[in-house]
């Protein structure tokens, strides 16, 4: 008998394909919580992450803010210092010099002032009595209004406790002091290393980028520095400008020390942001005070309404010319830096700008206005 054969059972193709699709499903399912996993896991550590970043920027904000600003200023005196090196100087020495003439400047403006602020401010404790008294008298003059000895000696006493109070929180305007002095000296030794190893730092940026980002770079470097040093042009101008019609002002009203008064009120509203105007004003009222409260009334109105002219009048146009910025622009600009990171900010926030607004005027493609009434000027 021939031998039996072996019957062989062949799986129908409906049978494979619903076996393979069980084991897809299967593997699928395997995978899903896999990737769920991944997902949760990558997203914790991102939120950690931004947290800790978050953090450490909040711990190194003022460190970041006097880097920043340190940067700004080496951009600002790099102009001289380059000028310098071309001319054969090295660099360190281009830069020492021009830090010197900027140390000599501060040097003789603070000795000046500050003789001039301590002779009158101890003249005015000296004769604050005397002071009440005669303001006392000028008022129920002018206005009619008769305040008694007893308010009078009220106002001296309030007074000598202000003194009083001063004189024992020596201890915290002390150490008060002494932290502005430390800033200070990391901001200049940040501008000397900024300002001496500028191209250095840019041939470091320049290594590790292609040929053509090297010539963006570099040409968004130099817009930063032109707008930087247009921006410290404006201001000397407007400090220039305010210390000599001041000046004038306090000579004609027979004010002491007329012409360092006049440079105070310049210097200190034009690069002390946000309370310049506030703490230039205070020191001529006060001197003035010494002549007369009539004499200290007029200063006060005027140093008033010449800040109102330099915002609205003076200002703008200026800014335009040299900055290249809008004055809206530079005065939201100023508003926004002041809200976000203060003083820094608000002297900060105009080269910023000019710089943002430079660097995108550069690169941002313009096209022909169309013909259109809206677009025409009255």
């Amino acid at each position: 008998m021939p031998p039996a054969r072996r019957r062989t059972t062949a799986a129908s193709p409906g049978t494979a394909t619903k076996a393979g699709a069980g084991s897809s499903a299967v593997g699928a399912g395997g995978e899903f919580p896999s990737r769920l996993r991944q997902v949760v896991v990558a997203g914790a550590v991102g939120v950690f992450a931004l947290i800790a970043l978050l953090w450490v920027l909040e711990r190194l904000r003022n460190v970041l803010l006097l880097a920043v600003l340190s940067l700004f200023l080496g951009f600002a005196i790099e102009p001289p210092v380059n000028r310098l090196a071309r001319r054969g100087w090295p660099r360190g020495r281009a830069t020492l010099a021009v830090f010197g003439l900027i140390a000599l400047v501060v040097g003789v403006f603070s000795v000046v002032l500050g003789t001039v602020m301590a002779r009158q401010v101890a003249a005015v404790i000296e004769g604050l009595p005397r002071y009440v008294r005669v303001a006392a008298d000028y008022i129920e003059d002018q206005v009619g209004v008769d305040l008694d000895q007893t308010s009078i000696a009220g106002a001296v006493g309030q007074a000598g406790q202000i003194g009083r109070l001063v004189t024992s929180n020596a201890f915290g305007f002390g150490a008060t002091v002494l932290g502005l002095l430390f800033q200070l000296l990391t901001v200049a030794t940040l501008t000397f290393y900024f300002a001496k190893d500028g191209p250095a730092m840019r041939r470091a940026v320049c290594s590790v980028l292609p040929a053509a980002r090297q010539r963006e770079v570099l040409r968004a470097w130099d817009i930063a520095i032109d707008r930087t040093a247009s921006y410290v042009a404006y201001r000397v101008t407007l400090a220039v400008l305010s210390a000599v019609v001041h000046a004038v002002l306090l000579t004609l009203l027979d004010v002491p020390s007329a012409i360092a008064l006049g440079v105070w009120v310049g210097v200190v509203s034009q690069f002390l942001p946000a309370v310049g105007t506030y703490l230039a004003g205070v020191l001529p009222v006060v001197v003035a005070l010494t002549q007369s409260p009539g004499t200290a009334l007029w200063v006060l109105v005027f140093i008033a309404v010449y800040q109102q002219v330099e915002n609205y009048v003076i200002s703008p146009p200026l800014s335009a010319r040299t900055m290249k910025v809008h004055p809206a622009a530079g005065f939201i600009a100023a508003l926004s830096g002041l809200a976000l990171f203060g003083p820094i900010g608000a002297l900060l926030a105009l080269p910023v700008v000019a710089t943002a607004q430079s660097f995108l005027s550069t690169y941002v493609v313009r096209f022909t206005p169309v013909q259109d009434e809206l677009l025409e000027d009255d």
